[in-house]
């Protein structure tokens, strides 16, 4: 099965699937939604809580699926990249204190085999790295806001101007009363390059 274009299918929180040009389904954070009936390739898991790591939602899995979270994609406080053909899967810094351990989060950046970038910011607020990220060159990224746990919108808005992708993503809202994004509130998201994506909304790459 090959398709002209990626696509990419926002459910909600920080949980997303993409389907390559190849026919390859990743998830990513698995927790809100109800699109996970297609048969998982790569399950991406950027750290251990729960609106993060459903990974049991997933019941349809092809035989070499594969699953990298944290533990995988972070070695020794070495971050790992992985090259899976249709995609290479690079682990990037994410976190803050006291809320998300450095060393049990990260980040990802997804190259598909189109060439298209993903950065995906996970639970973070600013990090070093995300500085570097502009001379990448980035088609998407999507950057947590809820300002709870996380950095808040302005924060994001602000990392959003260091990384400098095509399109800068808020994701990771609000959480509240089953509610896994708020669309006036991500109006707030105020940077260049700016796209919000509703939930359940699936766009092409």
């Amino acid at each position: 099965m090959t398709n002209n274009r990626a696509r990419l299918l926002y459910m909600g929180q920080a949980s997303l699937r993409i389907i390559t040009v190849e026919g390859k389904v990743i998830y990513i954070d698995p927790f809100a939604g109800d699109e996970y009936d297609l048969p998982a390739d790569l399950i991406l898991v950027t750290h251990d809580h729960y609106d993060h790591n459903q990974v049991q939602l997933i019941t349809k899995r092809n035989p070499d699926c594969k699953i990298i979270s944290w533990k995988e994609a972070m070695h020794f406080g070495k971050y790992k990249t992985f090259d899976l053909g249709y995609a290479k899967v690079e682990a990037v810094e994410a976190g803050n204190n006291p809320n998300h351990n450095i060393k049990k989060c990260v980040g990802f950046i997804l190259t598909l085999s189109d060439g298209i970038t993903v950065y995906i910011s996970g639970d973070t607020s600013t990090t070093k790295q995300m500085s570097t990220l502009a001379e990448r060159n980035l088609d998407y990224a999507f950057f947590c806001c809820d300002g709870q746990y996380n950095m808040d919108i302005d924060e994001a808005a602000k990392c959003a101007d260091l990384v400098k992708a095509k399109h800068s993503i808020p994701y990771h809202v609000i959480v509240k009363n089953g509610v896994y994004f708020d669309r006036e509130r991500a109006e707030q998201f105020l940077c260049d390059n700016r796209l919000i994506i509703n939930e359940n909304e699936e766009i092409e790459l």
